[in-house]
């Protein structure tokens, strides 16, 4: 028993001994930087999601199919183009009084005395909830009228006797109330589905953001993980560089990490891109202390989800930080953030009035890892960009607005 165990120890130990063996980088990727890090990670085990039985809501056995489905919200909220017809409601509502005043006629014989209202209550009462709070007073004023002037004594006339006072006034209170506790459901309805779709709104939005965020999140382990390897190509051996290479990394993943945190407010997503667009330079120029750097942002009320958002900040990043490192050797200029529509595709410009690009710096000359990441930026949605320079530098990036 001993020896088993024994064994079984020696084949955990073996167990964990290869989970937390990193693998070797390959090829060039096998710099001392790349070996560094690496060395510094531990994988951990993967976490295995636990799966959650569907919610289902409690039901009534007791209940009738066809009722259990029966959503009296929904019939209330059904009669909303009825309630909003207008004049043809008002039609309606005198149409109503006539019918109930004849029904009550042709029921005069059969019914004993006392019943003037028997059939103006439902009268009123159907048409206050089919449609609305104005039919519903002009059926019940009509209706009570007729009622009074046949069916009260002293027959056809108005006279104002004291039980008449009385019968009146029960008409009115008990019509009132109906048509106001009618009137109030048909606004605790309008106001219960105003509030049902702004649930489901944001409940999208939520379902939206996270599905996006999975993604997002991929990505960008995938893009920190390629920067890298490029950082680790051009540091080579050499400690400085190396040094200098992870320090450009920590300021790049810092920026990013801000950025973030801006695209998954809720908020950012029904926020016009110009407004986010704005913030983004200010805290760029804030961060690099360029005071004296004005920025312009002009662009139309659009919005665009965070598959186009997050590439897009990303690349008003690289390419504005770089005018404030390069573009300004004063500390003075002006950088414009411009975006219109052009058919189905956008054109997002980005120009600086500095001093331009040097040769070296050019986007044909393959040095700059800036441009690299850019371009990989840009194609994560499908689109192009193109470089102007001359007094300044004018970045142009094109991409479906769809898609």
């Amino acid at each position: 028993m001993d020896a088993a165990a024994s064994r079984g120890g020696r084949r955990q130990g073996a167990a964990r001994q290869e989970v937390s063996a990193p693998s070797k980088p390959q090829g060039d990727d096998a710099s001392p930087l790349t070996a560094g890090i690496m060395q510094s990670c531990t994988p951990h085990p993967p976490v295995l999601p636990v799966p959650l039985p569907p919610y289902s809501a409690p039901r009534d056995e007791s209940v009738e199919p066809a009722l259990a489905r029966l959503k009296v919200w929904d019939i209330i909220h059904a009669t909303r183009r009825l309630r909003s017809l207008g004049l043809i409601g008002d039609l309606v509502a005198v149409a109503a009084a006539g019918a109930a005043l004849l029904l009550r006629v042709a029921l005069d014989s059969v019914l004993p005395p006392g019943f003037p209202y028997l059939t103006i209550f439902p009268a009123v009462v159907l048409t206050a909830f089919f449609f609305g709070l104005r039919p519903g007073i002009i059926c019940a004023v009509l209706s009570g009228l007729g009622a009074w002037y046949v069916f009260i004594p002293p027959f056809f006339s108005f006279d104002l006797s004291p039980p008449t006072t009385i019968a009146l006034a029960f008409y009115v209170l008990i019509v009132s109330v109906d048509i106001a506790l009618i009137h109030i459901m048909h606004l605790a309805a309008a106001r219960l589905r105003d509030d049902a779709d702004e649930t489901a709104r944001l409940y999208e939005q939520q379902r939206t953001m996270f599905q996006e965020l999975q993604h997002r999140v991929a990505n960008n382990m995938q893009f920190v993980s390629a920067m890298l390897r490029l950082y680790a190509k051009r540091a080579g051996d050499d400690p400085a560089a190396m040094l200098t290479a992870l320090d450009d990394a920590r300021v790049r993943l810092d920026v990013m990490s801000r950025i973030h945190r801006h695209l998954y407010d809720p908020a950012s997503v029904t926020r016009p891109v110009g407004e986010f667009f704005q913030d983004l330079c200010a805290n760029l120029g804030d961060a690099a202390g360029a005071s004296e750097v004005r920025f312009t942002v002009d662009m139309p009320p659009v919005q665009f989800d965070l598959t186009k958002l997050t590439p897009l900040s990303l690349i008003a990043v690289e390419i504005v930080t770089n005018a404030l490192k390069h573009a300004f050797p004063d500390g003075r200029g002006t950088i414009a953030l411009r975006m219109v529509r052009d058919g189905d595709r956008i054109v997002f410009t980005i120009a600086d009035d500095g001093k331009g690009m040097t040769p070296a710096e050019a986007p044909g000359a393959g040095h700059s890892l800036g441009l690299k990441i850019i371009n990989n930026l840009a194609a994560q949605i499908g689109g192009r960009i193109s470089y102007e320079v001359g007094p300044g530098t004018t970045a142009r990036i094109e991409f479906d607005r769809a898609g």
